[in-house]
């Protein structure tokens, strides 16, 4: 019985993590529509039979599906080959209002939209956490020190609190660590509060690789985190600052997987989210909404990708189409979004497999054969 409440609160955490993400990402690509002047003709949540659907004064159909993997804003005239001159005549039956008529930005502007929808519900949830719990902040307090780092060197010991850097303020750790990185080479001079004493160290930072003098490291981890709730003026720059962060980081590690092929087998899919939404719901509603907004990034994120069919594909035609100063030929297009359900379809099978390796379910098959 246990385990039939544990998957119905997996798949139930599941649907509302995948129902958020997906009805704000096609959000803003309706919203874009409609600022554009795009008549949409659908908003779908889910795929297949509809388990429920109304229709609005803008004659758009609203649907929410049986399958929740996904969703769909569809736009009149979406399907429509730009260069096909005959396509209002035969099919568009609300002229000025068809996708295809509209110029290259208005429908880079839909495209992009949804992923841009994503990064700001990152940055509100953030933005809110910070203002009704608080933002963790690390404090400029060391904690671990790194044997043969400038930090031991220089006599830097645990609990000690770095009040100043060469007369500039450490108010967080990561104050510390901004003066540090510009830093390799220099000695800088630390105030420190030691016990009931007041010290003042000459530290001289080493580069954080050897022979490399464009980035400089101390060596030492925070050893004391504070949370301080912030105002809304300062949440939503921090929400915003936080967004970036991770978003960077995120775009980082894709380039480090495409470059170098480690970690592939790190990659996850709807089962590895369905499991660790599960997970995290038990948590609380603070984490809950820390995994939305991380998610949220990551699905934006990935959208942008220049591969047909997402949305960073929509948007590499157009950039061609501007270039060129016509639309891409339809063969063109038909080959490329043949190429694009390839990588998504092989992407797919490839991740999913990564997900029961890691669930256990490949070696439960493998040893009931065996």
């Amino acid at each position: 019985m246990s385990g039939v409440i544990h998957l119905l609160h997996t798949l139930g955490s599941f649907a509302l993590v995948l129902g958020v993400l997906v009805f704000i990402h096609e959000l803003g690509h309706y919203l874009a529509a409609r600022w554009r002047g795009i008549h949409v003709e659908a908003f779908s949540i889910g795929f297949g039979p509809a388990i429920a659907s109304w229709t609005d004064r803008h004659e758009t159909v609203w649907k929410i599906c049986v399958l929740p993997l996904g969703g769909f804003v569809k736009m009149h005239g979406m399907a429509l080959n730009v260069a096909d001159e005959n396509a209002m005549d035969t099919t568009v039956t609300r002229p000025g209002e068809a996708f295809f008529e509209k110029s290259v930005a208005s429908r880079a502007i839909v495209a992009a939209a949804g992923p841009v929808a994503n990064f700001l519900l990152a940055a509100i949830l953030f933005s809110a956490i910070y203002v009704a719990i608080g933002r963790q902040v690390p404090l400029p307090v060391i904690g671990e020190i790194t044997p043969g780092s400038s930090a031991e060197l220089a006599g830097l010991k645990q609990g000690d609190v770095i009040r100043d850097v060469d007369g500039k303020r450490m108010m967080e750790f990561d104050d510390l660590r901004k003066i540090v990185a510009i830093n390799a080479g220099h000695t800088l001079t630390f105030q420190i509060h030691r016990g009931n004493v007041d010290i003042t160290l000459p530290v001289l930072i080493q580069p954080a690789v050897p022979g490399d003098m464009s980035v400089g490291r101390l060596g030492v981890r925070s050893g004391e985190i504070a949370t301080i709730r912030l105002g809304l003026g300062a949440a939503l720059v921090a929400g915003l600052s936080q967004t970036w962060d991770v978003l960077w980081q995120t775009l980082l590690g894709i380039v480090h997987i495409l470059t170098t092929g480690k970690g592939v087998n790190e990659l996850g899919g709807p089962i590895a989210i369905a499991s660790l939404s599960g997970k995290v719901a038990t948590l609380g509603i603070t984490s809950l909404v820390e995994f939305i907004a991380m998610l949220s990034i990551n699905l934006g994120l990935v959208n942008l990708l220049p591969i047909p069919i997402l949305d960073g594909g929509h948007l590499m035609f157009y950039a061609a189409e501007a270039l060129r100063g016509r639309p891409l030929p339809a063969r063109a297009l038909d080959y490329g979004y043949r190429v694009g359900f390839a990588i998504i379809g092989s992407l797919f099978i490839f991740i999913s497999w990564n997900d029961l390796v890691h669930t256990g379910a490949v070696h439960w098959v493998t040893h009931l054969i065996g």
